[in-house]
């Protein structure tokens, strides 16, 4: 099975939020995961899932590590790139 993993700073308008995010991901059929430091924890939440996103806070500025895995995973990372940069 395909992995592939990047990192991102965050930095989105506004009028982008998680909903928008959520959505966008659940046409992939690869698993998608953001990473990030909470509170000196290292959450990794499932991109897929409402309120996992709520649980990493995602503010600009924000280092993340996207994990991705499975057939479709590069053109999921590629676009879960595109939206949080």
């Amino acid at each position: 099975m395909n992995e592939i993993t990047q990192e991102v700073v965050v930095n989105i308008t506004e009028e982008e939020t998680i909903i928008d995010l959520s959505q966008m991901t659940q046409k992939y059929h690869s698993e998608i995961y953001l990473k990030k430091i909470v509170g000196g924890s290292v959450l990794e939440i499932s991109l897929k899932s409402f309120l996992g996103l709520i649980t990493l806070q995602l503010q600009n500025g924000d280092h993340l590590t996207i994990r991705v895995v499975g057939e479709d995973c590069k053109e999921a990372l590629d676009e879960v790139v595109r939206f949080l940069s």
